[in-house]
């Protein structure tokens, strides 16, 4: 079975020679010298990729997943947020599917 980060990797590449911009949205947080917490900010359940199409601006989300991968209740209920507005969001778990996520025919 491939790695989420590696199918990650191909969609990012595949869309970006689609003609998209497209951004890795690193979460988590990171203990700091001073004993404190680092938190990235981006809210829980923020998709792995995000972008925009060159041609038209439309925004697009993308959450990455393995064959076997399954979304955690925070990216569900995120899902549920932004499918609310005008921007492109799926689940992919090959280059294909974000193709398809990108293209507005998921």
């Amino acid at each position: 079975m491939t790695a989420e980060h590696i199918i990650q990797n191909q969609i990012r590449v595949a869309v970006s020679q689609y003609g998209c911009t497209i951004f890795r949205a690193n979460v988590g947080k990171v203990k700091m010298e001073n004993g404190g917490w680092f938190d990235t900010g981006l809210p829980k359940g923020f998709p792995d990729l995000c972008g925009f199409r060159h041609s038209d601006g439309k925004m697009f989300f993308i959450e990455v997943k393995n064959a076997k991968g399954r979304l955690r209740d925070d990216q569900k209920q995120f899902a549920t947020f932004i499918q609310k507005y005008p921007v492109l969001y799926g689940v992919a778990r090959s280059v294909e599917e974000a193709l398809k996520i990108v293209e507005g025919a998921s």
